[in-house]
């Protein structure tokens, strides 16, 4: 009797706790969406597909940074004119005569770090192409934000038959604010070494991190580039991948060979077992994640302090235990 009564006791203590969090992020969320982040969107890619030679020098007088000076005009003629430009161009227009709902994520980023970091000020933003560059969809610095489209016209799309399921499933619209989340965040991010297997996790960890701060609004499959089974795998079978590292020794291990089995985008992580097909690839961030959390929910730290944390005190100080 005086058991259960402790239990009861502990569980409204918790519960308590709960509201009381979750009214106090209700109110923070609040204030973030009443701050001021107006921006337009500047359509590159529409002016230069609308655009003749004569509107070449209008262009690079309003994106001077998009035009190296080493290339000479005859070579943007030649790009005007080119077949498969031009498709290229058409394809994201078609897929996005507008950009409302990415508008609108970009917004609730702009609005986010606007109240995490005094100092943000709201960048230009301009859509391009850059002939399917899908390791550089997107760039973010101070001033600018640049996002490719055609990085990002849907995993079926013919222009991307040639590039694995496992990138083209996150070639899409709704993966757009996340990449430029990411952006920021390595902008922010500090680490003096990228070493150990656990330097890479906690690195990837802070970036995951720092979406959850910055866009709460996306689901966490959306911010790690997971389907939804993808994500119930890695929930369920967190305990396990745990168990992996510590059993082998891989946490701080420095064979130049695991980044590529559970960092680097790939189909699947290789345990080298018989559930490595069953598993999404990028396990190790995803269990950076985890950990950057459990010390960000063992801290008051700001998101900004912890992206300068090293990783060997963001590991200690979180005391992980994964999910069973």
């Amino acid at each position: 009797m005086f058991y259960q009564m402790h239990i009861r006791i502990y569980i409204v203590l918790i519960l308590g706790l709960t509201l009381v969090s979750c009214n106090e992020e209700s109110k923070v969320e609040n204030e973030i969406s009443n701050i001021e982040a107006d921006f337009i969107i500047e359509r590159f890619d529409k002016a230069f597909l609308n655009a003749s030679f004569n509107d070449l020098p209008q262009l690079k007088q309003a994106y001077p940074f998009l035009f190296s000076k080493q290339v000479p005009d005859s070579i943007w003629l030649k790009r005007m004119n080119d077949t498969l430009q031009n498709e290229l161009l058409v394809e994201v227009d078609k897929a996005y005569p507008n950009l409302t709902n990415t508008k609108e994520e970009l917004q609730g980023l702009f609005q986010h770090l606007k109240y995490y970091d005094e100092t943000f000020k709201l960048p230009r933003v301009i859509t391009l192409t850059n002939d399917v560059d899908y390791r550089n969809k997107t760039i973010a610095t101070d001033s600018l934000v640049l996002i490719a489209l055609d990085n990002f016209l849907g995993s079926e799309h013919v222009f991307y038959q040639n590039i694995p399921n496992y990138l083209t499933d996150n070639m899409c619209e709704s993966q757009i604010v996340s990449h430029v989340a990411e952006g920021y965040a390595e902008n922010y991010i500090f680490q003096s070494s990228r070493k150990t297997l656990l330097d890479e996790m906690v690195y990837f960890g802070k970036l995951l991190y720092f979406k959850d701060i910055m866009i709460p609004f996306k689901t966490d499959a959306e911010k790690i580039g997971y389907s939804e089974e993808q994500i119930k795998w890695a929930i369920a079978n967190e305990s396990q991948i745990w168990s992996y590292f510590i059993e082998k020794e891989l946490l701080y291990s420095t064979d130049n060979k695991l980044p590529s089995r559970f960092i680097a985008d790939a189909p699947f992580s290789k345990f080298y077992l018989e559930l490595d097909n069953e598993s999404p690839g990028r396990l190790g961030q995803y269990i950076g994640w985890q950990i950057v959390k459990a010390y960000a929910n063992s801290t008051d730290i700001d998101v900004m302090t912890i992206m300068q944390k090293e990783p060997e005190e963001i590991f200690r100080k979180s005391k992980f235990k994964p999910k069973k």
